[in-house]
């Protein structure tokens, strides 16, 4: 799957401020070192650094676009090309930092001990994911596959978002191996100027990316078409003409 970095930060504010909201839950004091694991283009990196100026501080990420762009805002730092689930470094870190990516990858209750496992003493897991697939949004994404001349070519695409489990779950997963886990849900309403098309950039970014790669030009436009005039049932215009988007986020601060 393909990500840009350019369509990722068409709304850096909007997407950052989560990672703002996770960082500032973690209680990790005296932290010599934090990764960022899927740091995309930089944004989340960047808070790391001006949170924890004495540590050192990296990131990883699958995708070459996102990595070379967070090089060029950060160029002290470290930054990786590597897959979150076949990551064999292993520490110990004083922050394991993911904003937004682990919703892409399977078997968490697997996944989540193993990253808790490199944390020093006293460290913490910090993760964010988007909670949506059961909104508007996402549920149009696979309505829209599923209905048109490509729906052969898009029959995984749904697939390779990770069902997300219940707060229970999660709590689950992690408390045997931290003394402490804290877990929360908020849901974020974003006013996107443009009506549905805010919308559909916005999601041009993400969401949209396993329905999008694997068409061609003409396919994807008129994909887009039809996503959008759902879209725009789904989230009426305000009287401004924006759009306020509710946006579910699961978070997870799991202290070894």
């Amino acid at each position: 799957m393909s990500w840009s970095a350019k369509q990722y930060v068409a709304f850096e504010d909007e997407r950052t401020r989560p990672a703002r909201d996770l960082l500032a839950s973690i209680p990790a004091a005296n932290v010599r070192s934090a990764i960022d694991i899927g740091c995309g283009p930089g944004n989340s990196t960047e808070l790391l650094v001006e949170r924890f100026a004495d540590a050192t501080v990296r990131g990883l990420d699958s995708s070459t676009d996102m990595i070379e762009a967070a090089r060029k805002r950060l160029p002290q730092v470290r930054f990786d090309i590597a897959d979150i689930d076949s990551w064999s470094d292993t520490g110990p870190f004083d922050v394991i930092f993911s904003n937004a990516v682990l919703q892409w990858l399977p078997d968490h209750a697997t996944l989540l001990p193993s990253l808790v496992n490199k944390l020093a003493p006293g460290g913490s897991l910090a993760i964010q994911m988007p909670d949506n697939l059961n909104e508007p949004s996402h549920r149009l994404m696979r309505e829209v596959a599923a209905q048109g001349p490509w729906a052969e070519k898009l029959a995984g695409a749904a697939g390779l978002r990770t069902e997300m489990a219940d707060a229970a779950a999660y709590y689950s997963m992690l408390k045997p191996h931290c003394a402490r886990v804290d877990v929360w849900r908020t849901t974020y309403h974003h006013p996107l100027a443009g009506g549905a098309s805010g919308v559909v950039e916005w999601f041009k970014g993400s969401g949209l990316r396993p329905f999008l790669d694997p068409l061609d030009e003409a396919e994807r436009s008129e994909y887009l078409a039809q996503y959008q005039a759902a879209i725009e049932q789904a989230y009426p215009a305000l009287a401004d003409g924006s759009v306020l988007l509710p946006f579910p986020r699961l978070f997870l601060v799991a202290t070894r």
